[in-house]
């Protein structure tokens, strides 16, 4: 009976999850923006992974509660401190089941 309990509970987390790909674009690459976002994700307890585009612009896949990607959607908005955001564009997605907040290279 506590196993049933448990996987309904298990299920209900996961049908909460959203994924998040926030694009961000200006000066965001070779000023720490990969390693702070990770670190602000790992804070908030997400999972996904961020990586630089050939384009210049650096790209994340987040998933978690709509609250806390929201909260990270907003320091996407602002980086962290050094560089320059332009621009993010978010779009929602289903989720992926990652299990783990990497940065890729």
């Amino acid at each position: 009976m506590c196993s049933l309990f448990s996987g309904r509970k298990e299920a209900g987390r996961v049908e909460n999850r959203t994924l998040y790909r926030i694009h961000v674009t200006g000066k965001v690459q070779g000023v720490g923006f990969r390693w702070s976002a990770a670190r602000e994700a790992w804070k908030l307890g997400l999972t996904g992974y961020v990586k630089n585009m050939p384009d210049g612009t650096v790209y994340l896949e987040a998933e978690g509660s709509r609250e806390k990607l929201d909260e990270l959607a907003a320091w996407c908005g602002r980086g962290p401190g050094m560089g320059f955001v332009d621009h993010t564009e978010v779009t929602e997605g289903p989720p992926a089941g990652y299990s783990e907040f990497r940065i890729e290279h």
